[in-house]
C-alpha cells in the first residue's frame, strides 16, 4: 500500500515526500480514508506508529477547499512539546498549500502567538490553559471550528485538564468532526469519548502496550545505589541516544548536572524550565548535541526522536500507562529498543501490574563488576510490600549490556572522550 491511493492534492503529496514517508503505517492506512470521510475516529496506536500524520493529512486535504484564514481546525496536546511537534508535522507536509498554523502554549510570550492569528491561520494547536486565555481575551474566534483533535486525551486527564477540556468543547460548534487519539484507553478516557463522539469509527493497532520491538530488563537495586549503578551502564553499554526518567524535576536536574561533572553530553527537561530552555535541550537532543536526555514524565509526549536507542527508569513510573508512554520513546517505527528500569522494594507491586500487560516476566539482571555492597538483587522482590501510590499520583510529572543493534556505537564513555 502507498499514499498514492489517497488521491491526495499533488501540493500535500510534496509535503509527504519532504516529510520523507514512503509507504503509510498501519494506523495511516486504517484511520486515514475514514476521517477522509468526515466522520468521528477514536485511533489508538502504540506511540511511533504514525498517528501524528494519519490526521494531518486527510485534515490538509479539507482544507484545501473552503474558506481560509479563519480557525477551522483545533488540535488539542497536553505538553508544549507535543503541541510544538504536531505544529511541525503540519507545517512541513502542508508547506505547498496555502494553509496556515500556530502552535499556542504556555511558558512563552502571548505576542508572536496572537499576532499570528490577527493575519489568520487555518490550523490552531493548542495546550489547554493558553487556548482558553486567548479566548477569553478575544484573541482567538472558535465558532468556525469543523474539526476537532484531541490527541493524547489520556494524558491531559491524568495532568488534570478535564475540566478545561470540558470548557473548550462549549466553545465549538455542536456540528463538526471529532477525532480522539491516544497510546492508551482507560475506562474513564473512554466514557469521555463517549460523550464527545458520534457513532465514531475505532481504530485500534496492536494492543495498548509497549513496541514489540522493545526489549525489557529490570535492574533491583537499593535507591542510594541507583546514581552509581547509571554512570556504571553508560559506561558499559553501547548505545545511541539514552532517554533517562526520573520522577522529580529536581532529581532530573541534579543527575543530567552529574553526568556533565562526568564528562557526558546530557541535558535535563522539566517543568520548572523555560520554555525556551526545554525547546534548546529537547533540540540539543535530536541534533546530537546531547546524548543524554534527563527528563520528568513531561516528555514521555511529544519526543519525536526515532533513534532512541535506550530508555532507562531511573525511577519506576507511576502507572503502567507511564511506563507505556515512557518506553514508546524508544523502539519506534519498527527499530529496535531496549528499556532498563531501576526497581526498589517499593516497586513490587508495580513491576508485577507492568509485567500483566507485557504478559510475561520482565529479565531481572544483575550489572557485571558493579559494587551492590551487602545488596542481594535476587531477593528484592520475594516480599511484597503493600502499595503505598496515593490516587491521585498519576497526577505527578513526573546485567549483561544487551548490545544487539550496536554495530558501529561507541560506549558514551568514548564518545564523550572524544568529544572533549
Amino acid at each position: 500500500m502507498t499514499f498514492d491511493q489517497f488521491s491526495f492534492d499533488p501540493r500535500i503529496f510534496a509535503g509527504i515526500e519532504e516529510m520523507g514517508y514512503t509507504d503509510p503505517t498501519p494506523i495511516q492506512q486504517q484511520a486515514i480514508p475514514i476521517v477522509l470521510e468526515e466522520r468521528d475516529v477514536l485511533g489508538i496506536a502504540q506511540t511511533g506508529t504514525g498517528k501524528t500524520a494519519a490526521f494531518i493529512l486527510p485534515i490538509l486535504q479539507r482544507l484545501t477547499r473552503g474558506n481560509l484564514r479563519q480557525v477551522r481546525v483545533l488540535i488539542v496536546a497536553p505538553t508544549r512539546e507535543l503541541a510544538e511537534q504536531i505544529y511541525e508535522v503540519s507545517t512541513v507536509l502542508g508547506r505547498r498549500t496555502r494553509v496556515r498554523s500556530v502552535a499556542v502554549y504556555g511558558g512563552v510570550s502571548k505576542g508572536p502567538q496572537i499576532d499570528a492569528l490577527r493575519r489568520g491561520v487555518e490550523i490552531v494547536v493548542a495546550c489547554p490553559g493558553r487556548l482558553l486565555d486567548l479566548h477569553s481575551e478575544g484573541h482567538i474566534d472558535l465558532s468556525h471550528v469543523e474539526v476537532l483533535v484531541l490527541d493524547e486525551a489520556d494524558r491531559m486527564c491524568d495532568m488534570g485538564f478535564l475540566p478545561d477540556i470540558r470548557r473548550i468543547l462549549k466553545l465549538l460548534p455542536y456540528q463538526r468532526q471529532t477525532l480522539f487519539f491516544s497510546a492508551t484507553m482507560p475506562d474513564d478516557i473512554r466514557e469521555l469519548a463517549d460523550t464527545i463522539l458520534k457513532n465514531p469509527v475505532t481504530v485500534q493497532i496492536g494492543t495498548i502496550a509497549p513496541a514489540k520491538t522493545v526489549s525489557h530488563a529490570l535492574y533491583p537495586v537499593p535507591h542510594a545505589l541507583k546514581k552509581n549503578l547509571l554512570f556504571a551502564m553508560l559506561d558499559q553499554t553501547a548505545t545511541g541516544r539514552v532517554l533517562v526518567f526520573t520522577r522529580t524535576k529536581y532529581r532530573a536536574r541534579n543527575l543530567a548536572r552529574d553526568l556533565l561533572r562526568r564528562k557526558y553530553h546530557a541535558a535535563a527537561l522539566q517543568g520548572n524550565m523555560s520554555q525556551n530552555q526545554r525547546q534548546n535541550a529537547l533540540n540539543g537532543f535530536r541534533d546530537g548535541k546531547y546524548d543524554i536526555l534527563v527528563a520528568t514524565d513531561v516528555a514521555a509526549r511529544g519526543i519525536d526522536v526515532t533513534d532512541i536507542t535506550h530508555v532507562i527508569n531511573f525511577d519506576m513510573p507511576d502507572t503502567v500507562d507511564a511506563y507505556t508512554h515512557r518506553i514508546g520513546r524508544t523502539g519506534r517505527v519498527d527499530q529496535p529498543g531496549e528499556a532498563f528500569t531501576f526497581a526498589t522494594s517499593d516497586d513490587a507491586m508495580m513491576v508485577r501490574d507492568i509485567e500483566n500487560v507485557l504478559n510475561t516476566r520482565i529479565e531481572q539482571r544483575r550489572l557485571p563488576d558493579f559494587d551492590y555492597g551487602d545488596f542481594t538483587p535476587e531477593n528484592l522482590f520475594q516480599k511484597q510490600p503493600a502499595r503505598t501510590s496515593s490516587p491521585n499520583s498519576r497526577q505527578r510529572n513526573g546485567g549483561r549490556a544487551h548490545t544487539a543493534n550496536a554495530r558501529g556505537r561507541r560506549s558514551n564513555k568514548a564518545r564523550a572522550s572524544s568529544r572533549n
